[in-house]
């Protein structure tokens, strides 16, 4: 029984760990009404990001072929793994250079989802 629960929890740290791992990549689709001026409210915080050491890779897509979400514009931003992307999000909230571009974002969008999503490996 004792081999039986030790296999299981080992099962269970190995799978844990694994996902602690995988890449992430966070999705958040928004609104805007200048879609030029949130492309570079992006391009400045990728350059803040950079300059601050973050290993994130920022990217934005307009939605042409998206069902509901034609029209719409997503900000994706990848991380190697959810360590990464926790310790960046410290940052974020605890930087005043990154605060304030997070607080210039907000005046010209409206997120209408903000999802992560974990990478799948065989």
């Amino acid at each position: 029984m004792k081999l039986k629960t030790g296999l299981i929890g080992l099962a269970a740290a190995l799978l844990f760990a694994g996902a602690a791992n995988a890449a992430t990549m966070r999705v958040v689709v928004v609104e805007t009404s200048d879609v030029a001026a949130y492309v570079k409210a992006l391009e400045e915080g990728k350059a803040l990001l950079k300059k601050k050491g973050s290993p994130s890779e920022l990217h934005v897509w307009y939605g042409r072929y998206a069902g509901p979400d034609v029209g719409r514009v997503a900000g994706t931003i990848s991380y190697p793994s959810q360590e990464a992307q926790a310790k960046d999000d410290g940052m974020i909230r605890s930087d005043p250079e990154l605060s304030a571009w997070l607080e210039r974002l907000s005046k010209i969008r409206k997120i209408v989802s903000d999802s992560i999503y974990e990478e799948l490996k065989p």
